[in-house]
């Protein structure tokens, strides 16, 4: 085979090589083929039809939003609440909703954001002293637990305290150990918009009325949801009855969750994981409940309920987590919980192909890509030169010729 023919297999294969083609090989000789069968055509399964997405922004729009689908139950007809809304926990789904995003006084269901804030950095096992100024500023009426200055705490013991007696005390205290009052409220409104929550403004972190703090069933669910798969929230969320603080001079604390515990004759949930209740004279009655029937975890929020007293929050909530169980794959999501995924960054073009990687002691070796591309150069440049060189002698033999 002459040079420039060896060039040119040599320079198509290295450039099959880069683009992903396979390389020029003899094609094996074909097979004998058998006789087909005598069976009847073959059946393919039919896969399963995906759930069509709810059109974008729907949860945005005002009363209520469900597709249901023909077998689905009715949803309860005795929901006062200015806004509430079901979802499945596990994969965000939104089931049904009311108001989704309108943008209310969250009370003391805004302390599980402080927890998904603080609970990293300050974790049950840290001990603290109290000081008198961490005690101060608290909102006139507020829940307490009954922390003194002076008095040393694990962390754990405020913990409880903030979930199970909503105890604003605690929250101050813990505020101070994260870093100053204003420190955490920031911190909050940050961990709010990364878990795609921005209904939310917030001004005290305890959940107390503050001009200008809101949030909204939608992002109530999404803190309880996110508040749930982190095992040391879950544990404080879901204890009824406690002893506070550990140790000598304690005394019994009791969730403040009725659906939890079962008190003032509010019946108490079957497979409740409890999660946060709250209550401002400008918020009304708000919570977050969860529940786990089976393998399936429904989260429910429920705002401010226009009829019945102090406990209708619980029934309307009841009433929600029945519907939401009952309707388990009859009804297509209306929204999702979870934050919308980062978008692509543009970059100035597609990145260059690698050439070239290292194996454990640091060494560089060329890739599949950067090897034929190696080649290619190798082969191009030897038919350059073999071409300079033909020509070279061709113009030697003319010469001699003329």
């Amino acid at each position: 085979m002459t040079f420039p023919a060896l060039a040119r297999v040599v320079l198509a294969g290295a450039l099959a090589s880069v683009l992903g083609a396979p390389l020029l090989t003899p094609a094996p000789a074909p097979a004998a083929q058998a006789p087909a069968a005598a069976a009847g055509p073959r059946q393919e399964p039919t896969p399963p039809r995906p759930a069509p997405a709810a059109p974008p922004g729907w949860l945005y729009r005002s009363g209520t939003q469900v597709r249901a689908q023909p077998a689905a139950p009715a949803l309860p007809g005795d929901i006062s609440a200015l806004s509430w809304l079901v979802a499945d926990a596990d994969s965000g789904d939104v089931l049904a909703a009311k108001n989704a995003h309108e943008p209310l006084p969250p009370a003391s269901t805004l302390k599980t954001l402080f927890a998904l804030t603080v609970l990293p950095q300050v974790p049950g096992t840290v001990r603290h002293t109290v000081t008198d100024a961490e005690l101060e500023g608290i909102g006139e009426g507020s829940s307490l637990v009954g922390v003194d200055a002076g008095r040393t705490y694990r962390a754990a013991d405020l913990w409880r305290g903030v979930f199970l007696s909503s105890g604003n005390d605690a929250v101050h205290v813990l505020a101070e150990m994260n870093g100053g009052w204003a420190a955490t409220a920031r911190a909050m409104q940050a961990k709010a918009r990364s878990l795609g929550a921005h209904d939310t403004h917030v001004v005290s972190p305890d959940g107390y009325d503050a001009p200008g703090q809101v949030s909204s069933a939608y992002d109530l669910a999404v803190f309880g949801r996110a508040g749930l798969q982190h095992p040391e929230f879950r544990r404080y969320c879901s204890t009824a009855l406690a002893t506070f603080p550990e140790g000598e001079w304690s005394y019994d604390i009791q969730n403040t969750n009725r659906l939890l515990t079962g008190a003032d004759g509010v019946a108490p949930y079957r497979g409740l994981l409890g999660v946060k209740n709250g209550y401002t004279s400008g918020a009304g009655h708000t919570l977050i409940a969860a529940a786990k029937h089976g393998d399936r975890t429904l989260v429910v929020t429920v705002m401010n309920p226009q009829d019945g007293g102090a406990f209708e929050v619980y029934e309307e909530a009841r009433s929600l987590l029945d519907w939401g169980f009952a309707a388990d794959g009859h009804v297509h999501p209306v929204g999702s919980l979870k934050p919308p995924a980062p978008k692509a960054q543009a970059g100035p073009g597609p990145a260059a192909a690698p050439t070239a990687a290292a194996d454990d002691d640091g060494e560089t070796w060329p890739t599949a890509g950067g090897a034929a591309t190696g080649l290619a150069v190798v082969v191009l440049a030897g038919w350059a030169a073999y071409a300079v060189r033909r020509r070279r002698v061709r113009r030697e033999v003319v010469r001699g010729e003329g």
